[in-house]
């Protein structure tokens, strides 16, 4: 039994969700600084959370 090929996705999942929080709390950040700085970092930021989540349903599939 492989215990490495079934353990793999458990950790990839979690490191996902770590990421997803992180990216948030960037965005709870971003209410606090100037406004020129929010709409581009804001711009990142969202487009990194719609490649997190899709890698996240790519792992539940």
């Amino acid at each position: 039994m492989d215990f490495n090929n079934e353990i793999a996705p458990v950790y990839m999942h979690h490191d996902l969700l770590i990421e997803i929080g992180k990216v948030e709390m960037a965005m709870d950040y971003l209410n606090q600084n100037e406004m020129a700085k929010q709409e581009q970092l804001l711009s990142r930021l969202q487009s990194k959370m719609s490649h997190l989540r899709d890698e996240l349903m790519h792992l539940a599939v």
